[in-house]
């Protein structure tokens, strides 16, 4: 074969993705997961970590980068999602490493576990030098096959007092003139109803450099922050549903001044309105938060105030649930 006919075949090859100029070889064609090493691994994982015999939530999610690697995204039973560059796979057993988030040690989170037809299990061992073991099973879609029958809108607040609502720990929440405050950092709140589907509106007041967040079916945080109006939109700032949906605008108005949420949650595609600006457009939201009182994501769950972050107000919650 002469010089010519060998350069006219790379090019075509080339055109046709089978191969790089750098001589890589590229996707061509979908990758079938029970073809990978680890194909078993791949997707999302709802987690129990029995710390001290309590259940404490955590979220997992495995895809393949590339032929043949394992990456992924870990929610430990605090803080916020963070990237896995690779998970370790071989013979049903796997394992990954992380470094610090929140935790104030420099040691690595490592986690160590098998998956079988039942789910997965294992051990994580933390920052602090801890280790729990944990459960997992595969996280449900949560995909509707209708749009949802709106019922009638409820008011969970009464504006008088704390009918309804229940304080996760030592209450400092109080009812003033109308308004639902947390004065101090102090319990989260919770409804005592809880909901599948809805459409929900908070209106909200914090302080200078106070923080607080609304937890839709007690599971995913819509990030309540005293940030910047002029910082970029990002997923741990105002609007962002915590560690994982990033808002299309900073919609944030400031400390001392009546902000609203109207937020419609579907499965999990979410809809978030800030101040009157759509910021996140039915978008899926992937997993559970940090803060999640449960990983039980196919469960109907309440709706949660977070006031462990600093003094925080609320009024006008109203609720209209899908029939």
């Amino acid at each position: 074969m002469n010089r010519k006919s060998i350069i006219a075949g790379l090019i075509c090859c080339m055109g046709l993705g089978l191969v790089s100029p750098a001589g890589v070889m590229a996707q061509v064609s979908a990758i079938k997961t029970e073809a990978v090493k680890g194909g078993a691994l791949i997707g999302a994982w709802d987690i129990k970590v029995s710390e001290n015999g309590v259940d404490k939530p955590s979220w997992l999610e495995v895809e393949l980068s590339g032929f043949k690697t394992l990456v992924g995204r870990f929610v430990s039973t605090g803080g916020s999602a963070r990237p896995i560059s690779k998970v370790n796979f071989d013979n049903g057993k796997f394992s990954f490493s992380i470094p610090p988030q929140w935790e104030r040690e420099d040691r690595d989170l490592t986690l160590e576990g098998t998956v079988t037809d039942a789910g997965i299990s294992g051990t994580i061992h933390t920052s602090d030098g801890q280790s729990y073991s944990f459960t997992g099973v595969k996280a449900p879609d949560l995909k509707r096959t209708a749009a949802p029958a709106w019922g009638k809108p409820v008011k969970l607040f009464n504006g008088k007092d704390l009918t309804g609502w229940k304080a996760l720990g030592e209450n400092q929440w109080i009812v003033k003139d109308g308004i639902l405050t947390s004065p101090h950092s102090g319990a989260n709140l919770i409804s005592e109803q809880k909901f599948t589907d809805f459409k929900l509106h908070v209106e909200f007041r914090y302080q200078a450099g106070s923080n607080s967040g609304v937890y839709l079916r007690g599971r995913y945080e819509t990030q309540i922050i005293d940030n910047p109006k002029t910082d970029p939109p990002s997923s741990h700032l105002f609007g962002g549903v915590y560690g994982f949906l990033v808002p299309n605008d900073m919609a944030v108005l400031g400390p001392g001044q009546w902000q609203t949420f109207d937020i419609t949650l579907v499965g999990r595609l979410v809809t978030v309105v800030a101040n009157g600006k759509t910021i996140i457009c039915n978008a899926a939201i992937p997993g559970i938060t940090g803060g999640a009182l449960d990983s039980n994501e196919g469960e109907p769950g309440p709706i949660y105030f977070q006031g462990d972050h600093g003094p925080i107000e609320f009024r006008n919650i109203v609720i209209t649930p899908a029939k």
